[in-house]
């Protein structure tokens, strides 16, 4: 669930809403998302514009308005499950992956990890590195610094 903290926060950042948009949650669905994941209720509720700019620069999807508003999104998901990258399908990016730096979530076990191409990838696809965020509240808390 997200948490209170979260939701106040974008509250104020006036990016709430109470009503879904029904395409996306038809678009996440199509994804095979779990709509009651803290993922599917923050692309559903919370929208500023196509894209989440976060204070260090960084930059992160309006999932729900690239797949109903572009092809983009699901081109990113096809690249990174091309060999270059041999993540799982479980994973779904994030972001452009832009300065060969991206974060994932696992739409099975909710956890996010941010991965540079090079050492971490490998590091990653061997085991020897972990998801940095335990969900993907964790992971909206630090990347809105809240």
């Amino acid at each position: 669930m997200l948490t209170p903290k979260l939701i106040n926060y974008f509250k104020d950042q006036n990016w709430w809403f109470e009503e879904e948009e029904p395409q996306y949650r038809e678009a996440l669905m199509a994804l095979n998302i779990d709509i009651q994941s803290d993922f599917a209720k923050f692309y559903l509720h919370v929208e500023d514009n196509p894209t989440f700019l976060n204070k260090r620069g960084e930059e992160i999807y309006q999932i729900g308005w690239f797949l109903v508003n572009s092809d983009t999104y699901l081109l990113n998901i096809k690249n990174i499950h091309h060999p270059r990258f041999n993540l799982s399908t479980d994973y779904l990016p994030l972001d452009m992956f832009e300065g060969e730096y991206g974060y994932f979530y696992n739409q099975k076990t909710g956890e996010v990890v941010g991965l540079g191409v090079g050492k971490s990838l490998q590091d990653f696809l061997e085991g020897k590195l972990k998801p940095q965020w335990d969900s993907f509240s964790d992971f909206l808390a630090y990347f809105f610094d809240i």
